[in-house]
């Protein structure tokens, strides 16, 4: 095991996963401006390294992120070009995430709040401990959340339901935030790490050039565009990739597939 480490953000990596851990337990991972810049270049570290299958999400302490830290606004949002400057770095951290090749997992506990939770839905599966806490209260501080991460909300839960989250700006539990589509399941708290270590197992067993694919394949049909004849093609022709027939030599000689990811 190896590790690059930041005062805020961690990147450790076991085996083929990648662990993030946004690490300031002492402000409930409250996200500055320089936690934004970290997390990219962390991301970015990740998804140059091939040998990775699965990236884990998680929080340090107490929390996963209980938003924004709303003490540094008056220095780096005071103005709107502040504000549009603070927001196109974070919203490349958060879409570096999301349009990661690689599987990625959100290990929720306690707060999962504002920018918490925007980076809790970029990723593709959030498992969350009972008793954790979600919500978007920005209304109460009259921030406005700007197109793009409105969008992204808008893209996981609806509409009706994001409008509920902004407009009354209420904290609510992690049953909800699973009827509501925040949360991909809900485990006691004692279960959160092995329910996480199932997940990654099945992940990293699986062909990687089948994960990168289904999820280029979804982000695409999010564009309205119709497919083009080659797009179409394009998910049959995974029968010729090295996956593919290792994946059915593997199936029948009755063996675990060694997988390239090619």
């Amino acid at each position: 095991m190896t590790s690059t480490v930041s005062d805020s953000v961690l990147l450790t990596r076991e085996g083929a996963v990648a662990a993030i851990t946004l690490n300031r337990p002492d402000r409930l991972n409250a996200l500055d401006l320089a936690m934004w810049h970290r997390l990219g270049e962390v991301l970015g570290e990740i998804e140059a390294d091939r040998s990775l299958r699965a990236v884990r999400l998680q929080g340090a302490g107490s929390a996963f992120a209980a938003g924004a830290d709303l003490a540094e606004f008056a220095r780096t949002r005071a103005t709107t070009a502040d504000a549009e400057a603070y927001g196109r770095v974070m919203v490349a951290a958060l879409h570096k995430l999301r349009d990661l090749p690689l599987p990625t997992v959100a290990m929720i506990r306690g707060a999962c709040v504002g920018a918490g939770l925007e980076i809790a839905i970029m990723c593709d599966l959030r498992i969350a401990a009972e008793g954790s806490r979600f919500g978007v209260p920005i209304q109460k501080v009259g921030v406005v959340m700007p197109w793009p991460e409105l969008g992204d909300l808008i893209d996981t839960v609806g509409r009706a339901t994001a409008l509920e989250i902004l407009l009354e700006g209420r904290l609510f539990d992690a049953a909800e935030a699973a009827a509501k589509g925040l949360v991909t399941r809900v485990v006691p708290p004692e279960r959160l790490e092995a329910e996480l270590a199932e997940c990654l197992r099945r992940l990293t067993e699986g062909s990687p050039h089948s994960h990168r694919m289904h999820k280029r394949m979804a982000r695409r049909l999010a564009d309205p565009r119709p497919l083009s004849a080659e797009e179409r093609r394009e998910a049959y022709a995974a029968v010729e990739s090295a996956d593919y027939h290792e994946g059915l030599a593997a199936f029948v000689e009755k063996r675990k597939p060694g997988f390239r990811g090619e």
